[in-house]
């Protein structure tokens, strides 16, 4: 696939259309868990976690994009927060972070555009490999209907896209629930 073809990672923040105490809670996210928000873009949903998983806790917050991180980082230190680690990191080649290490992954409006874009085997191996053993890996996407927010249509998926997709990594569904007006998560859990 041409480098122009590519599915473009780098939409709006979700944070006017998705509740993130709505997701998290359906996430199962509690205090002292290790959340890692891949491809986090402006953190909100880190920022959220954060308060959720306490001192006890821990948040690593990854994107590929610096401007997005930079400013994200500049958020964390202005209100002291001391439990967010935010990295620039392309998950497509590695998740700094060590094996097993991971309570909860979350992934929001990203996995499609590694759908759409053929990553999604080595996106998988590196997740798979960062989530402990029953961890959860949380994967919330917009729903697959026209609207006014999100992806076209043709590149969104649906839980039975994700739950094929996970099946060969060792995860299996846990639940699918709605958390918005556009969206659904998908949590799995790691076998």
């Amino acid at each position: 696939m041409a480098e122009s073809e590519k599915h473009f990672h780098h939409g709006r923040s979700s944070k006017e259309i998705l509740d993130s105490n709505r997701v998290l809670s359906t996430v199962g996210l509690k205090k002292g868990d290790t959340f890692l928000d891949a491809g986090c873009g402006d953190g909100y949903m880190s920022l959220t976690a954060s308060k959720i998983v306490g001192n006890e806790g821990k948040i690593i917050a990854v994107d590929v994009w610096e401007e997005s991180i930079n400013a994200f980082k500049e958020k964390i230190e202005s209100n002291n927060i001391k439990n967010i680690d935010a990295e620039v990191a392309n998950i497509t080649q590695k998740i700094p972070v060590d094996d097993e290490s991971i309570d909860i992954l979350y992934m929001g409006n990203v996995l499609h555009g590694f759908v759409e874009n053929n990553e999604v085997e080595t996106v998988m191996k590196e997740i798979q490999r960062v989530i402990k053993k029953g961890g959860s890996f949380a994967v919330v996407e917009f729903k697959k209907e026209e609207s006014t927010h999100g992806p076209p249509l043709h590149v969104r998926i649906t839980p039975e896209d994700i739950e094929e997709i996970v099946k060969n990594y060792g995860f299996a569904v846990n639940k699918v629930e709605e958390v918005g007006t556009y969206h659904y998560a998908t949590i799995l859990t790691k076998n």
